[in-house]
């Protein structure tokens, strides 16, 4: 799995779509092809990001479960 990001935003405890609201938020703040590594542990959460991620460009890089939850890596696109 990629492990380089940019920054981190640590969505745990939050609910959807909060984590989905807060990706959204970070990625205007990242340049062109950097990349955010998130962290929530909302089941709904997974197919959220996944349909963000189709909707705005942005690659989804991975998903990851943890034991607390979910890692997910996104690269910002245009």
């Amino acid at each position: 799995m990629v492990s380089a990001a940019h920054r981190t935003l640590d969505c745990r405890d939050r609910l959807c779509p909060g984590p989905v609201v807060e990706v959204s938020k970070a990625m205007r703040t990242l340049g062109l092809n950097e990349v955010l590594e998130v962290l929530a542990t909302d089941p709904g959460f997974v197919p959220d990001i996944q349909a963000f991620s189709k909707r705005t460009g942005h690659a989804l890089l991975a998903v990851e479960s943890l034991d607390d939850g979910f890692r997910a890596l996104i690269r910002r696109g245009q």
